[in-house]
């Protein structure tokens, strides 16, 4: 029970159950205060625009990003019944996948990747296509929550005719009220650390945190006291902006994150200055 006498706060929405319980099952105290929600992708108007304007003029190259998303966007295609005509544009283009879940869920639609970064990482994915040449060709980049502004600016500046697909928004939850006490044990040095799994979680936190006028009390905590875990360093981007220190897992997955937490948290135990802090 490595994490026996701490507390961690969980600021996803999806998968917060399954991350819950494996913090749960070594010790320790959640609590969990959803930074965001999800628009269901059927309802959403700008990924049915995104499909119908890649079935009526194909793309030459498709940046599959999440594993989610991409299953997400095919069961959508499919409601609006545009499924067909969506798989065949997709089996006809060069489609890139960024990391192995995602390539799992092209392989398990009937589709072959082209290739996949070794690091999971978009910036290999950038560097691989501006390196073969994107002038004059159509790019579709599944977005995975955010705008990718830079890695679709350097598409654009290098001459390609890129297609966003947002195949999911996140927006600020409907109801804060969680995510405000969660805000309020982060201040109050009540939680040892709080994680995350996507940078729009974190950049939710700390807009929550400046609208109630909390944001440099947020940053100090995060600084001193309170450990921000991040899944990897994209997740950890908005905080990094901040000054804020974080800790991220070599492979991006919810069980090293856990693994990390198991090893960092017991590093760091001094003796109790409030609720869920272990003595030492």
């Amino acid at each position: 029970m490595p994490l026996a006498g701490f507390t961690v706060g969980v600021t996803a929405a999806r998968r917060a159950e399954e991350f819950a319980a494996l913090l749960r099952r070594r010790g320790a105290e959640v609590v969990h205060g959803p930074a965001l929600r999800t628009v269901p992708l059927a309802d959403d108007t700008e990924l049915l625009a995104a499909t119908r304007r890649l079935t009526e003029r194909a793309p030459d190259v498709v940046v599959a990003n999440t594993a989610v998303g991409f299953r997400g966007w095919l069961e959508a295609a499919e409601g609006w019944g545009l499924g067909p005509a969506l798989l065949d544009r997709l089996r006809a283009a060069e489609l890139l996948a960024r990391g192995p879940k995602v390539t799992g869920a092209i392989r398990a639609a009937g589709l072959t990747e082209r290739w996949s970064p070794s690091s999971e990482a978009l910036a290999e994915v950038l560097d691989r296509l501006l390196a073969e040449g994107v002038d004059g060709r159509r790019v579709a980049v599944q977005l995975h929550g955010e705008p990718l502004t830079e890695f679709v600016g350097a598409l654009r500046s290098g001459g390609a005719d890129v297609v966003e697909v947002p195949v999911y928004r996140w927006l600020p939850p409907e109801d804060p009220a969680p995510l405000d006490r969660l805000l309020d044990a982060l201040l109050e040095r009540r939680l040892d650390a709080v994680t995350f799994t996507s940078a729009p979680a974190a950049v939710s936190l700390l807009t929550r945190a400046r609208e109630r006028g909390l944001l440099d009390g947020l940053l100090a905590a995060l600084g001193h006291d309170v450990l921000a875990a991040c899944v990897g360093p994209v997740t950890a981007a908005p905080l990094a902006a901040r000054g804020v220190p974080t800790v991220h897992p070599e492979r991006f997955r919810l069980g090293p994150l856990v693994q990390l937490l198991c090893r960092d948290l017991p590093e760091r135990a001094r003796p109790a200055r409030g609720t869920g802090h272990p003595k030492g």
